[in-house]
């Protein structure tokens, strides 16, 4: 076992607290991966991002769960969860993306139910992200 020294003890996290861990506690038996994007903390199951997870100090009326969806599935999603609504963050129309606000009555049980909606692989929440090129353009043609 390695001993740590003062400093080291002192040393302040470079990995902010993820906040309402319940959602993992929840999503367990699907094995979830926890990535940082953005100062949140984005779950994935496989290779889907299904939601994010923001406390943060600046623009606190969109901390809570955000839920990764299509614009097609809003409304049907709205039944279900009476508290879901657009992020003012990313800006006016529809967007890919709701929050479950975390200034809402019922923010926790809404939350589960998300979880629960998750476990049973609903296909309205997830996404998969579009991937990332590897590597930069040359501009050179690869056959020479």
């Amino acid at each position: 076992m390695k001993r740590l020294t003062g400093l080291q003890m002192r040393a302040p996290s470079k990995k902010k607290k993820i906040p309402f861990e319940f959602v993992l506690e929840q999503l367990i038996l699907l094995d979830p991966i926890v990535k940082q994007m953005f100062g949140c903390h984005a779950i994935y199951v496989g290779d889907k991002i299904v939601l994010i997870l923001r406390h943060r100090e600046d623009h606190p009326l969109d901390n809570g769960v955000w839920v990764a969806t299509m614009a097609a599935h809003h409304s049907s999603l709205k039944k279900e969860f009476p508290s879901i609504r657009s992020i003012d963050l990313l800006g006016n129309g529809a967007t890919n993306w709701q929050v479950i606000p975390l200034d809402a009555d019922d923010f926790e049980e809404e939350v589960i139910h998300a979880c629960e909606l998750i476990l049973r692989r609903d296909e309205r929440i997830g996404t998969i992200p579009k991937s990332k090129k590897k590597g930069r353009s040359t501009g050179r043609d690869p056959s020479v």
